[in-house]
């Protein structure tokens, strides 16, 4: 037996890949463990991403190569939310020209669609995702598509994707090239938006799920637009800087480190004579000096008390970045250490 753990309250976890699991080829530390122990206890695992450009055949032989747990079936992508969209607007059969790479062109096929390469072949779609290959002679032919009344589909708007050597552009960034040439705003399939979501519940019937991800904008913002609780792990993009400035809807329902959290009870912080604690540290908010945090421990109890604090105080909106910076010392806000590192 184990006391209660942060995963005991999930059947399934919904997790992000790209600054989750992994950071470009190599897997962020201790997640394939942590996802490894989560499966031996029952939790189903679904591998949620955004990033349309791989099958989930090959994401999920690379996930196994990490050392995480990982069937094709496990896989959802946006790709594969895309192509259902697609497939509930068009015809059987119909030609989609697809302005990515094989994780699109696969899906699309599952779906009884067809995907082409040129506008010659007066396609009933277009549907953009990332490949590190793209052309501008593919974008060409999907922004003559689009003008000639295709559908126009993005897997996703992430502006920018972590990678092992910092954030490059996403399928957000190269959409624009399509929207601005001719002034047609896509139909998004991945996060935040409810098509990916929709997918994953399909594909896993999960009745208690739990979104696990590094991006507000995506990841927490999906999960708040889904209803659903969320974990912020911070191993990739978002830092806490971001998520003392969150508004409601990019705030999750748990802050963590890295993935080792799912197996330790979470430490919630507790309100007392309007003062926030937190394991060792406190937290409050005053009227003309912002956030004010004291104390020792691991950083992210004082985060996760600083947080508290901060978005009891504004409510309904967002802090200003001066209104927080000055009271988080280096280690707060620097790069994110383990649950159990080092202390302030």
């Amino acid at each position: 037996m184990h006391s209660q753990t942060l995963i005991d309250a999930y059947d399934t976890l919904l997790l992000d890949l790209d600054g989750v699991v992994y950071l470009g080829r190599d897997a962020v530390p201790g997640a394939p463990e942590a996802l490894r122990l989560a499966g031996s206890r029952g939790v189903r695992l679904a591998y949620v991403t955004n990033n349309a450009s791989r099958t989930p055949g090959a994401i999920a032989q690379h996930l196994s190569a990490l050392g995480a747990p990982a069937d094709p079936e496990d896989v959802v992508t946006s790709a594969q939310a895309a192509a259902r969209l697609v497939a509930e607007r068009v015809g059987p059969g119909a030609a989609v020209l697809v302005v990515g790479g094989m994780g699109l062109r696969g899906a699309l096929r599952a779906h009884g669609l067809r995907p082409v390469t040129t506008a010659l072949d007066e396609p009933a779609a277009v549907v953009q995702g990332i490949a590190p290959d793209l052309s501008y002679g593919l974008l060409a032919e999907g922004a003559l598509a689009v003008r000639r009344g295709a559908l126009f589909v993005a897997a996703n708007a992430d502006a920018t994707m972590p990678t092992g050597r910092g954030e490059l552009p996403g399928n957000g960034a190269m959409t624009r090239v399509i929207a601005t040439a001719t002034g047609v705003e896509p139909i998004v399939a991945g996060k935040p938006e409810p098509p990916l979501h929709r997918e994953s519940m399909l594909r896993t019937a999960a009745q208690r799920p739990l979104v696990v991800g590094d991006r507000l904008d995506t990841d927490i913002e999906g999960a708040a637009n889904a209803g659903v609780d969320s974990l912020l792990v911070l191993t990739g993009v978002a830092g806490p800087l971001d998520l003392l400035t969150a508004g409601p809807r990019h705030r999750p329902t748990y802050i963590a480190a890295d993935l080792s959290a799912l197996h330790r009870p979470y430490p919630q912080p507790q309100r007392s004579e309007g003062t926030w604690h937190c394991e060792g540290w406190t937290a409050r908010w005053a009227d003309g000096e912002g956030l004010l945090l004291d104390g020792r421990g691991k950083t992210v109890d004082g985060l996760r008390a600083a947080c508290a604090a901060v978005w009891e105080a504004v409510g309904g909106g967002a802090a200003a970045e001066d209104a927080v910076e000055a009271a988080l010392g280096p280690s707060l806000l620097g790069t994110a250490v383990p649950e159990g590192g080092p202390s302030r």
